[in-house]
This record gives structure tokens, C-alpha cells and sequence, in this order.
């Protein structure tokens, strides 16, 4: 792994862990950025991702970071927007939500392509979305789960805030979170990826 995702990930995760809103939500908040870390370093001597895709995965996990020290209803700079826009709630969960889709974007786009799996553009782009939006709704399953298990002890995971769309609200922000990546960043990460694979020329 790149020495200074490896510093920026620690340092992230010991910042989080230190006096935690509490530390049940602390732990289901950060866990996919360890298992997350777990998989890169394992697969590592088999594939390495281009910088931009650990840029990504680093910024994604930090905001994993500020989640789960602060919990997802009450980072305070969403306090701050909240009552400065004259909102309802703390939307700090929408930027999760919406990384969700952005980030796995990338990584899936940097797979297909470099494991040839798809070849087509249309459908490599329709195929992109398709998973993002399974890892959401996989995601959105795994809190329902954990709220069932858990009851209200889950109440600071599941970051609702009594808003009766969350779910489908969360799932919608991980699509366009997929969509933006697709739209906006495809070309650039496209160019990265070449640059990388002419490389290993």
C-alpha cells in the first residue's frame, strides 16, 4: 500500500476513536473503512489501483471518520448549515450517502476496465450504476438488520433523525453520487488509468 494512505487512514482512525459520540456507533460507523483497508492490503500484489481511485477510497474513509466520532446527526459543521439554511436536520449522512455512490464508481469502473470485463461504453456505464446502487441498497439492508437486532441502540447508526424517506432519500443520494462520478470524473479517471497501464508497459 502507498505509505501515505496508510498514515492519513491511521491517523483518521485514531482521530475517530478518541472520545467517540459512543463507541458501539463508533465501531458499525468505521467498520467498512477497516475491512475496506483489510482488502486493499491483501489484494495489493495482485492489483493495485491507480492514486486517484486511493485518493477517493482515503477521502470516503474519512468521511467514515467524522461519522462515527461525531455520529451522523450531529457533525457540527451540519449544525451550523442546518441552521444557517434553515433545514430540518443535520443532512451530514447525505454526504455519506452520496460518497457511497461516488467512490464505488470509481473503484468499478477501475475494474471493469482494467479486467476487461466490459467492453461496451454503454454498457459499462449502465453496469457502474447498477452495482453502486446494489451497495447501497445492500448497505440500507444491513441497517435494517442492525435496528432490528439492536433497537434503539441503533438509533444513532441509522442517523434517520424521525425522517420517514430516509432510506429511499440515502439510496437516492448513492445514485447520484454515481451518476456525477459517471458524468464528470470518467473521462479524467479514464486518462489515469491508461497513464498507469502504459506504465507497467
Amino acid at each position: 500500500m502507498k505509505p501515505l494512505f496508510l498514515i492519513m487512514f491511521a491517523l483518521g482512525l485514531i482521530w475517530s476513536g478518541i472520545c467517540p459520540h459512543d463507541y458501539f456507533t463508533w465501531f458499525l460507523e468505521v467498520l467498512p473503512a477497516m475491512i475496506g483497508l483489510i482488502v486493499l492490503v491483501a489484494t495489493y500484489r495482485q492489483f493495485q489501483f491507480t492514486n486517484l481511485v486511493y485518493g477517493m477510497i482515503l477521502i470516503h474513509c474519512w468521511i467514515l471518520f467524522i461519522g462515527g466520532h461525531y455520529t451522523y446527526a450531529e457533525v457540527p459543521l451540519f449544525d451550523h448549515l442546518r441552521d444557517w439554511l434553515h433545514q430540518s436536520r443535520n443532512n451530514y449522512d447525505k454526504v455519506g450517502h452520496f460518497a457511497q455512490g461516488f467512490v464505488p464508481a470509481f473503484i468499478v469502473h477501475e475494474l471493469f476496465v482494467r479486467k476487461h470485463i466490459v467492453r461496451t461504453t454503454s454498457w459499462l456505464l449502465f453496469l457502474i450504476m447498477t452495482v453502486c446502487m446494489a451497495i447501497s441498497v445492500t448497505y440500507e439492508f444491513i441497517e435494517w438488520g442492525v435496528a432490528l437486532a439492536t433497537g434503539e441502540a441503533a438509533d444513532a447508526f441509522l442517523g434517520s433523525q424521525g425522517y420517514v424517506w430516509d432510506t429511499q432519500s440515502d439510496m437516492m443520494w448513492a445514485t447520484m453520487g454515481a451518476i456525477c462520478m459517471i458524468l464528470l470524473f470518467r473521462r479524467w479517471h479514464q486518462r489515469a488509468i491508461h497513464k498507469m497501464m502504459q506504465a507497467q508497459e
